[in-house]
C-alpha cells in the first residue's frame, strides 16, 4: 500500500484517469533495467525514477567524457574521468532516495544478457549500437519480458514498444545489422531527451496498464517538423528470434 509520504509525492500524477494509487504501486513494485544511461537512457532513467519506479539497474561501461556532457543529464562535471554509472547513481538518489538504484559498470553482453534481464520486469533499450539492441530484444523474448526500444539520429528518433507474444519484435524490423553504422553521430540533448519520455509514457503505460499503448507500432519522430507519426509493424513469420 501507499504511504502517506507516497501520496505527497505523487498527488499530481495520482489523478491521471485510469492510473491513481493502483498504477502507482505497480510502479513501486516494478523493476526496470535501462542500457545505456547516455543521451537516450538518461533522461529515461530520470523520468522513472521521477515517476516513482521501484528499482532501476543501470547498465553502462566507462568513464565520463567532456563530449558526453551536452546530453547525459545524468552526469556533473566533476564526474569527468569517472564511471558514469557511480555519477548517474548519485544524481539518482539526490534526487529521489525512494528508488533503489543497481549499478553495473559494463556494457550489454552475452556474458551478462541472462542474469540482468532476468532480475528486471521491463526493459529499455536505449545502446548505440545494434548488436546490443539486438541481444536486448532476443534475450527479451525469450525470458517474455516487455521491451521499449528507443533510438535517436540527428532531429529524429523512434519509439517501439515490444510485448513477446503479441507484437512484432526489432529482429522482424531489422533481420539483419544494418551496414555502414558508425558509433557516433549527431545529436543535440533536447531531442534525445524528447524520445527518451516519449518511451517512458510507453513504458508506464505498459507497466500500470493504463492509456493507449502504440502496440505493434514504431513512433516515428521528427523534432525538426515536430511530428510524430505511428508505422504499423507486421510480425514476420520467419524471423528467428520470436516466430
Amino acid at each position: 500500500m501507499l504511504t502517506e509520504e507516497d501520496r505527497a509525492i505523487y498527488e499530481w500524477q495520482l489523478d491521471v484517469p485510469g492510473f491513481g494509487e493502483e498504477g502507482q504501486e505497480k510502479l513501486r513494485n516494478t523493476t526496470a533495467l535501462v542500457s545505456r544511461i547516455g543521451g537516450l537512457g538518461g533522461p529515461i532513467a530520470f523520468a522513472l525514477a521521477a515517476a516513482g519506479i521501484g528499482k532501476l539497474i543501470l547498465a553502462h561501461a566507462g568513464n565520463l567524457r567532456k563530449d558526453d556532457l551536452n546530453r547525459q543529464i545524468l552526469m556533473q562535471w566533476e564526474g569527468l574521468g569517472k564511471p558514469r554509472v557511480e555519477s548517474a547513481a548519485k544524481t539518482l538518489a539526490n534526487f529521489n532516495p525512494k528508488v533503489e538504484v543497481e549499478i553495473h559498470n559494463e556494457n550489454f553482453s552475452e556474458t551478462n544478457a541472462t542474469a540482468l534481464v532476468s532480475r528486471a520486469d521491463i526493459v529499455f533499450a536505449s545502446a548505440p549500437l545494434f548488436e546490443e539492441r539486438f541481444l536486448m530484444n532476443r534475450e527479451c523474448v525469450r525470458q517474455n519480458k516487455p521491451m521499449v526500444d528507443c533510438a535517436m539520429y540527428s532531429l529524429e528518433g523512434h519509439v517501439m514498444p515490444i510485448v513477446p507474444g503479441e507484437t512484432p519484435c526489432l529482429a522482424c524490423l531489422f533481420p539483419e545489422t544494418p551496414p555502414h553504422w558508425k558509433r557516433r553521430f549527431p545529436v543535440f540533448g533536447a531531442v534525445s531527451a524528447l524520445v527518451a519520455n516519449i518511451g517512458v509514457m510507453e513504458g508506464l503505460k505498459l507497466i500500470a496498464g493504463f492509456g493507449s499503448i502504440s502496440r505493434g507500432k514504431m513512433m516515428l519522430i521528427d523534432a525538426n517538423q515536430f511530428n510524430i507519426r505511428k508505422i504499423d509493424m507486421t510480425r514476420r513469420i520467419d524471423c528467428l528470434v520470436c516466430s
